[in-house]
């Protein structure tokens, strides 16, 4: 199976946590941004993400082949973090495990493994992403 080449989106989306800290985001808006992800990237610094906007909600799986570093992804419904898994390993080849909630999600914020316990994101906390250009 062909690789597909990592994907360096622009950065177009914030999520500012306060008024000292926002995370700058790719956006992967098309479903094959959306299937790249993060694929064959470098681990992401601080403060960096990719945002999967979905216009409908719907139950989300997300899983890690081909990605190179772990990663923490934070699931969004109406402007609320409604679930959050932490510290998602590697998958070298499928089988591959899916992560998220079984309820309906209309976002997914992946950030490096770390970033939601070092950045003190939880269950519930509002998310105000705002497009940037």
């Amino acid at each position: 199976m062909d690789l597909p080449a990592p994907q360096q989106l622009p950065i177009t989306a914030q999520w500012c946590l306060d008024q000292h800290r926002c995370i700058d985001l790719e956006v992967a808006s098309t479903p094959m941004q959306k299937r790249i992800g993060l694929m064959q990237r470098t681990p992401l610094p601080p403060l960096r993400g990719m945002w999967f906007p979905f216009d409908q909600r719907q139950p989300l799986r997300f899983w890690m082949l081909n990605t190179l570093a772990p990663l923490d992804m934070v699931f969004i419904r109406d402007g609320r973090v409604m679930a959050i898994e932490a510290d998602v390993p590697v998958c070298p080849a499928l089988p591959c495990r899916g992560y998220g909630p079984s309820e309906p999600s209309d976002g997914v914020v992946e950030l490096g493994a770390g970033e939601v316990r070092r950045l003190g994101i939880r269950i519930g906390d509002r998310i105000n992403i705002v497009t940037i250009q």
